[in-house]
């Protein structure tokens, strides 16, 4: 039995992995949750799973949790933490045997890195660990014999596909992009988009940041940094592909001509079951099977880097190495949170972004603390620009 701490329980794949938990009781244990200020959603989880520790976002939402604890008449013990010294125990607790790296954003970040030194076994569906301090996490992992399994529905379809062959037989990755709700919406209109239509991804169903950064495909720029660092491959032999059907989730052709592809109904379960249950395969409850003859098609295309410069960008970070991912990543989540508030136009999204990149240091992120600085210097700057953006300075 696997004995589990959620990251970001109450968001869309920690919901979905304790769906997974709640499928096969005999499997999985969940020892500790974490979560933010969804305080309601949490409550209901801590009733259904009797975790023995919770963390929140904060020690201002520890009591109103015990009040909605008390509420629901729940009586068996339990821990609160909070923040991130809370995640960083509740990773750590002896009991604990498997993360599930699940946070928003660099959320989570300190605690995943602290269960890779603690040696515990990781599945990771938070991509910015790995945008952010990439180096300095696999080599930990390395170091430690760390399994890091990918939830990303792309990343585990490429981890399935590599069971196929040896590393030195591939020639190249093909990650898959659904291409978002904006695939051949006019660039001229591009200045008036608004988050609500942003935020109608045609196929998943998914958190506000990330269904952004499908619609500006920097989902696939922060993908390919994830990919290069999990799997060892330079960028210029991992592609990117436009996939409308989101059927095929990533292809890996290997030096023999030969391609492989993983394809699955659009569901989370099937990659979190597969990181959970690795290295089995077991059936999912409710039945997910594909039927190809209701599929009838699949489109492939390549991406638009006028449309779409967020994946040129990705890659630009990726070659730059050093801080230039975690400034990527830090510029981009404040442009989204800035244009989801309404102070951004989702256009600037990527100018944001650039002009962040333009002015970061070159610097190795040999340590966590680099990396946090890094982080925190980026997110100041970007606000800067949005400043300048939002207030017609060009």
């Amino acid at each position: 039995m696997k004995r589990l701490c959620i990251l970001g329980s109450t968001g869309s794949v920690g919901r979905n992995c304790l769906r997974v938990v709640a499928s096969l009781p005999e499997r999985f244990r969940v020892v500790a949750l974490s979560a933010g200020k969804n305080l309601d959603v949490l409550a209901r989880q801590i009733a259904d799973f009797s975790p023995a520790v919770v963390v929140v976002g904060s020690a201002e939402c520890v009591e109103p949790l015990r009040e909605r604890l008390r509420q629901a008449v729940y009586r068996k013990p339990l821990k609160i933490l909070a923040g991130t010294e809370g995640q960083v125990e509740a990773v750590g607790l002896p009991e604990v045997d498997f993360v599930v790296s699940a946070s928003h954003g660099v959320t989570g970040l300190v605690a995943t890195y602290e269960a890779v030194l603690a040696a515990k076994q990781i599945g990771l569906a938070s991509k910015e660990v790995m945008v952010s301090a990439g180096e300095l996490v696999t080599r930990q992992a390395r170091e430690r014999g760390v399994d890091i399994l990918p939830i990303d529905s792309e990343h585990s379809a490429i981890h399935q596909c590599l069971r196929s062959g040896q590393p030195k037989e591939v020639k190249r990755l093909i990650l898959t992009a659904s291409g978002g709700p904006f695939l051949k919406t006019p660039r001229k209109v591009f200045d008036s988009l608004t988050p609500e239509q942003a935020l109608q991804h045609p196929i998943w169903k998914m958190g506000g940041r990330i269904t952004v950064d499908s619609a500006t495909l920097m989902n696939k720029g922060l993908e390919v940094i994830e990919a290069h660092w999990l799997f060892g491959l330079p960028s210029e032999k991992i592609s990117v592909v436009v996939h409308p059907e989101s059927i095929v989730h990533s292809m890996i052709e290997f030096v023999d001509g030969s391609v492989i592809a993983q394809l699955s109904v659009a569901d989370m379960r099937i990659p979190i079951q597969y990181a959970l249950t690795y290295p089995e395969r077991v059936a999912v409850n409710g039945g997910l099977g594909l039927d190809l003859l209701a599929a009838r098609r699949l489109r492939f295309q390549e991406p638009d880097s006028r449309r779409f410069p967020c994946l040129r960008l990705g890659r630009e970070a990726l070659e730059a190495g050093g801080a230039a991912g975690c400034s990527l990543n830090a510029a981009d989540e404040v442009a989204v949170e800035s244009f989801l508030g309404g102070r951004l136009r989702f256009s600037d999204i990527p100018r944001v972004v650039e002009r962040v990149m333009a002015s970061t240091p070159r610097m190795e992120l040999d340590v966590l603390g680099k990396v946090l600085e890094c982080d925190q210097d980026a997110r100041d700057r970007a606000r800067s620009v949005v400043q300048e953006l939002a207030s017609g300075s060009r």
